[in-house]
């Protein structure tokens, strides 16, 4: 056939047939790291800080442990929670040292206002927070308590899912948590082993308090 006499409608299927032909098994790699978004170059903690809040989540920047207190306090009074779960060691430390009262135990959990967690990572692309039961809070603290109010680092925060399951990695190596749940929002979470999402299982409210690497 002579290429000059070919239509574009022909030269166009010649393309797809030739790059059908040469296919590998996975031609896009970096598929996740290609920009979704236009403005994807900003900071992870913009980027998000605003996908959580579309999700009608709550986010806290705290430049140290003095501003993560008074922030705490602060929600504390206004939505008049008087009883907050912490059973995760690090967290009960940070907030022992400057007097903020919590639960330790279960002991009458069922009356809990409030849970305070750490996680595994702060997902930017969906604004989503994982959590493992890797940690002493598991994941009954990210679901019965009306008011979950997670505690990250900033050196959590990652652009996207498969940098959230890499970091897991490398923190248990053989000893890999046997459920990761993501919390894709308020009242809205998704299990990883099961495959499901339960709806309206989850608090009411959920704030995320960013704190540098401090603790």
């Amino acid at each position: 056939m002579n290429i000059r006499n070919t239509t574009a409608k022909e030269r166009m299927l010649k393309k797809i047939r030739q790059a059908l032909l040469q296919k590998r098994e996975n031609p896009y790699l970096d598929f996740e790291d290609s920009p979704l978004y236009k403005d994807e170059t900003e900071p992870l903690d913009l980027t998000f800080a605003r996908e959580l809040t579309a999700v009608s989540g709550k986010f806290v920047y705290c430049d140290g442990e003095i501003a993560l207190i008074e922030n705490l306090i602060l929600l504390a009074e206004s939505l008049k929670i008087n009883k907050i779960f912490a059973w995760e060691y690090a967290v009960q430390q940070l907030l022992d040292q400057y007097g903020f009262p919590v639960y330790t135990t279960g002991h009458n959990f069922d009356q809990a206002d409030a849970a305070i967690t750490v996680c595994e990572a702060l997902i930017a692309r969906n604004g989503n927070v994982l959590i493992s039961n890797g940690d002493a809070a598991g994941r009954a603290l990210s679901v019965y308590p009306p008011v979950h109010i997670v505690i990250a680092k900033a050196s959590q925060l990652v652009m996207d899912v498969k940098h959230a399951l890499r970091k897991v990695q490398e923190k248990y190596h053989d000893k890999f948590p046997t459920m990761l749940t993501m919390i894709d929002g308020p009242s809205l979470h998704t299990d990883f082993i099961n495959q499901s999402l339960p709806v309206g299982q989850g608090s009411k409210e959920l704030y995320v308090f960013l704190l540098e690497d401090r603790f």
